[in-house]
């Protein structure tokens, strides 16, 4: 591949909403997130880029320590997210909120409103899985999310500082069809690099994902800049093969995006046509600040917005 054309960094993970108060208040007072700028979207091209020509929207950026999320309410709105969801759905996307205090970020999340995944508060996983402390639920609106804690010398060097407990986000992880195919489409295509493999099971898997006879393989992907966050591919080995969303949709709560800056956009895109990767948006989109976007679907059906963009 070209190496001029490959995915620079994750820019942020962003999360359709239906009620962008409540949410935003969620992510503000339980998990530390501040927010950096508002803004309502409603340029005609932005409507094609998301695949629903006409809509509108309202986007809040949210910042914890150097990291990025977006929460995006859409008018018109779409369906809620999809009752009954596990962490073996196909659809399962969490973002993982690094803590210096799992006991302490855990109290604090106890004092609002959340729906666990996780069985009997937060786990620590096993030596061979890097000994984190993890805890995984879901916010108001249905999305994943994880309180993770690194020991001493293990993760980023950024997540060995303690001044703060709400430290940032490590990465966000996805549920894949096909693990060897998504590591091809992820590294091949987008010039990601795989910079961990493991293989995940055992009691305390199994209550951190709330499942049974649990065994997950785990493929951690580098973009070409350092740093977090970085993207994890999840495949489970008995995963809820009849449980895909059905006709998904931009504006549908179960629907995140992961924002991926790229230095030569047009050639990606030529690149991804060659391979018949499925297109929500009309190819290229040019937006009114003169960033170029296109909105892809990952070999599982997860969206990616691909953005050449030299404000970001």
């Amino acid at each position: 591949m070209n190496p001029r054309s490959s995915v620079l960094r994750l820019l942020r993970v962003s999360r359709t909403v239906s009620d962008l108060k409540k949410t935003l208040a969620f992510y503000t007072d339980a998990l530390g997130f501040s927010v950096t700028r508002e803004a309502e979207i409603d340029e005609p091209a932005w409507g094609e880029l998301m695949g629903i020509p006409g809509a509108n929207g309202h986007s809040a950026i949210l910042r914890l320590g150097k990291q990025e999320l977006e929460l995006l309410a859409y008018d018109p709105p779409g369906r809620p997210y999809p009752p009954e969801s596990k962490a073996i759905d196909f659809w399962f996307q969490h973002v993982a909120v690094v803590v210096s205090d799992v006991n302490m970020a855990y109290a604090r999340l106890c004092q609002c409103s959340f729906a666990a995944i996780t069985e009997n508060g937060p786990q620590r996983l096993p030596p061979n899985t890097g000994s984190v402390t993890a805890f995984k639920f879901h916010d108001p609106e249905g999305h994943p999310l994880e309180l993770i804690h690194f020991p001493a010398g293990t993760g980023d060097a950024a997540w060995q500082q303690r001044l703060e407990v709400f430290l940032g986000i490590d990465h966000t992880a996805i549920d894949v069809a096909d693990m060897e195919q998504s590591i091809d489409f992820y590294s091949r295509l987008l010039g990601l690099s795989v910079i961990s493999r493991s293989v995940n099971t055992g009691p305390e898997q199994a209550r951190l994902d709330h499942a049974t006879n649990v065994l997950v393989n785990v493929a951690a992907l580098q973009p070409t800049m350092q740093g977090p966050p970085h993207i994890e591919l999840l495949g489970y080995a008995q995963p809820a093969k009849d449980r895909l969303p059905a006709d998904p949709r931009s504006n549908d709560v179960v629907t995140d995006r992961m924002v991926l800056q790229v230095n030569d956009l047009p050639q990606m895109m030529e690149m991804l046509d060659a391979e018949s990767i499925q297109f929500i948006s009309p190819g290229l989109v040019t937006m009114r600040n003169g960033d170029r976007v296109a909105l892809v679907s990952d070999p599982t059906g997860h969206m990616l917005m691909l953005m050449e963009s030299h404000s970001a």
